[in-house]
């Protein structure tokens, strides 16, 4: 049986005692059935990882004995920031689940002239702290002890006026783009990744992207859904210059 993870940034402060926060207390007690004894790993999201063993558990209280401190990094070697459309709820979900396993470092959402979704004020940070769920939950599952960083939705050329003078490499997935990602130099530095709405992008915007330094890329001759296109992409980038080899 895989050893349970939990997110506990509070685990910094800790000694050699420490309590799980509410959730994960009811989670390890109520869905994992955890018992006295037992081994868990907690991450503070900041690349550290503790094994604890369960000293006492209740309803409500699971504490834990402190064994050991790890600095372990299972961080890839490409750092990738997604730069991803609105899409709906469920779709941008299973992005921001994918991309915490497949490594993303940032994860831009972007409203576009084509998306179906649109978030401004309160939704937008109601939406933000959801994705920070999904991340916790993806970070727990996959072993990664580094938080992705998930930024509030920007809207697309307010964002694009930001990259000018980043001298990050630039990808835009484009179905009639003919070039691939295996003919492209190997990056020197960070990646960021673009992906379009469901119903592409407006020639405005792919005109944009390139003004401002994306390279069109074409991932084989099939057109690909917008969440699809997201996590193949990151797969080739891990591939070829990541830690997929």
């Amino acid at each position: 049986m895989t050893t349970p993870r939990f997110y506990c940034p509070q685990i910094q402060h800790a000694t050699t005692e420490f309590e799980l926060p509410p959730a994960a207390a009811h989670h390890a007690n109520r869905v994992l059935r955890l018992r006295v004894n037992d081994e868990v790993r907690l991450f503070d999201g900041i690349g550290n990882e503790f094994l604890g063993n369960i000293r006492t558990i209740s309803d409500s209280r699971v504490a834990l004995q402190v064994l050991q401190v790890n600095t372990i990094s299972r961080e890839p070697l490409l750092c990738i920031t997604l730069a991803q459309a609105l899409c709906s709820n469920e779709k941008i979900d299973w992005v921001m689940q994918k991309a915490t396993e497949l490594g993303a470092v940032e994860v831009q959402p972007l409203q576009t002239k084509r998306s179906m979704k649109k978030l401004t004020g309160e939704r937008a940070e109601k939406r933000v702290q959801h994705w920070g769920g999904v991340a916790i939950a993806a970070c727990e599952q996959c072993g990664r002890n580094t938080l992705p960083k998930i930024h509030p939705p920007l809207e697309f050329s307010a964002w694009c006026a930001t990259l000018a003078n980043i001298p990050d490499t630039k990808f835009i997935l484009l179905p009639e783009a003919v070039t691939t990602l295996s003919q492209q130099p190997k990056p020197q530095g960070p990646v960021i990744l673009l992906i379009g709405p469901e119903g592409g992008f407006s020639a405005e915007e792919t005109q944009l992207a390139q003004q401002v330094g994306f390279t069109p890329i074409r991932l084989g001759a099939r057109i690909l859904r917008t969440e699809t296109a997201a996590m193949a992409g990151m797969a080739a980038l891990q591939t070829l210059w990541g830690d997929f080899i």
